[in-house]
């Protein structure tokens, strides 16, 4: 089983205490965001856990913590872009806070399981493409030797992030600019020794040099993990995912980052009343039990089979 934390929310950022927790517990409980009544029983100890992918935009407490992750194999997506308070208010100033964030996490485990994101890339009057180019070479500078690699993609305009993103008057670009765009980041990559990919993209950027990604990946589990991993593509994904099938433990209306792009998020109020009631012993993310709940223990088991050997032929990931 692989372990999403998280998709819907910045588990590092605002909950590492109750991940942690509940690894000590040993499992957890999430609700089924289409039916809230259903709850899983999902078992987190190490046997049937193969992967944690993290997803966040400040780990801030996840390097002094790592203790907590030592029977577990685990990598981390760290989103760090250009943008200011304006579109990711909740965030602190990234040259001096986040950029040594990110160095000190890869110092501590490893450049090849901290992989950068850039994205969503928008493109605002003030957010051109030219100031995404400089603001990629500088980051991409200050990374280089942290990361192996960087994935990148373009905001899709969701009907229910139109009212957050009013005001910012989002355009579009025509596709050869885009393509010329991507060439630029893919030449920056280049330069500083990282592979470029990108998520869940509609948009073809092979020619540009970038190749479609993906977030959760079997090929670099299998780097980690040092096995063969066995994983279908994760059907709950849109068509233009490649990522492998994982099991969501987060909470949607949880995330405080207040990103004006964020799908994850229904409101601000909606946030402000779900988190809270956050318990960093409860084993639900931001909520309670409830009297009407059904509760189910979901049969996970290890995707693993077996190690991989020197001579499997396999590529390099990154």
């Amino acid at each position: 089983m692989i372990l999403s934390a998280s998709r819907r929310t910045d588990i590092p950022n605002y909950y590492f205490d109750w991940f942690c927790n509940r690894l000590r517990e040993g499992y957890l409980y999430v609700r089924n965001p289409m039916n809230e009544r259903q709850v899983s029983h999902i078992d987190l100890s190490p046997e049937v856990v193969d992967c944690i992918v993290f997803w966040t935009k400040n780990p801030r407490g996840m390097p002094e913590r790592l203790s907590a992750l030592r029977d577990y194999s685990y990598y981390v997506q760290f989103t760090l872009t250009g943008y200011g308070r304006d579109v990711e208010p909740g965030l602190p100033d990234k040259p001096t806070v986040l950029l040594k964030t990110f160095q000190d996490l890869s110092r501590a485990i490893g450049a090849a399981r901290v992989v950068w994101r850039y994205d969503p890339i928008l493109f605002t009057p003030s957010y051109t493409p030219a100031y995404h180019v400089r603001a990629f070479e500088k980051i991409a500078e200050a990374l280089e030797g942290y990361t192996k690699r960087v994935v990148i993609s373009f905001v899709d305009l969701y009907a229910k992030i139109q009212k957050n993103m009013a005001g910012l008057q989002v355009q579009e670009l025509p596709e050869e600019e885009l393509l010329q765009f991507a060439e630029r980041l893919a030449a920056i990559a280049e330069k500083h020794r990282l592979v470029i990919e990108t998520c869940a993209e509609a948009f073809d950027l092979e020619a540009a040099g970038i190749r479609h990604g993906s977030c959760i990946d079997a090929r670099l589990i299998e780097e980690i993990t040092g096995c063969r991993i066995r994983a279908g593509k994760d059907k709950n994904q849109r068509k233009e995912c490649g990522c492998i099938e994982s099991v969501e433990v987060g909470t949607y209306n949880t995330c405080r980052n207040g990103c004006r792009y964020c799908y994850a998020n229904f409101s601000e109020t909606a946030v402000k009343n779900r988190s809270g009631v956050y318990d960093p012993y409860s084993p639900f993310l931001c909520g309670v039990s409830n009297p009407d709940d059904k509760l189910t223990v979901r049969k996970m088991k290890s995707l693993l089979d077996g190690q991989i050997g020197l001579f499997d032929g396999r590529e390099e990931n990154g």
